[in-house]
Order: C-alpha cells, then sequence, then structure tokens
C-alpha cells in the first residue's frame, strides 16, 4: 500500500487542482484505483474454499473511504486556500481575479 499511497496515486493525480473533473473522468478514475486495489489485496477465500474479487465497498473498507475523488477534492481545496492568501501581486492571483497583468 505504501507504493500506491507514495507513487502510484501522486503520479495519476499531479496537477488534478487545475482538472475539469467531468463525471466520465470521474469514472475512469474509480475504475483505475479499483483495478489497482483488486492487484494489491488480491483474492478473496471464502469459507467454502472458493476464491473471489473483492467488492468495490471491501475495497472502500480497506482504504478507510479515502478514494482518488476524495484526494482530487482535498487538493482542489488546498490550492483554494494556497491561492486566496497569495500576495495581489503574484501573476496567477491577478490572472484568476481577473485583473490586468
Amino acid at each position: 500500500m505504501n507504493l500506491y499511497w507514495n507513487i502510484v496515486r501522486p503520479t495519476v493525480t499531479y496537477g488534478c487542482e487545475a482538472w475539469d473533473l467531468k463525471e466520465t473522468i470521474k469514472n475512469k478514475l474509480i475504475l483505475f484505483e479499483s483495478k489497482v486495489l483488486r492487484r494489491i489485496f488480491g483474492h478473496k477465500k471464502e469459507r467454502h474454499g472458493t476464491w473471489r474479487i473483492k467488492t468495490n465497498d471491501e475495497l472502500d473498507e480497506l482504504i478507510r473511504h479515502k478514494n482518488i475523488i476524495n484526494h482530487i477534492k482535498a487538493q482542489r481545496l488546498s490550492w483554494f486556500g494556497h491561492l486566496h492568501r497569495m500576495p495581489e501581486e503574484r501573476m496567477v492571483k491577478k490572472y484568476i481575479s481577473g485583473t490586468r497583468c
């Protein structure tokens, strides 16, 4: 899991603060995360000896409801706070607020 939290997720979500997060993109990200987590956690053995893949709810419990979409929303909120605290002279602040550069 350390590999996922520290390398895979930051690589996939690089620059996510500026993304236009549409439903199709959200669905693709959730699908990607599910596939990766199923590879990490593997199959589950039932009592009678058969194997099955973990459900999305089981995966959500394993990552403590910290899915990739919640991570992106937190990153965007963090960027907004950073932008709000920025001095008015900064180019990014001027661009976002609509004042002339």
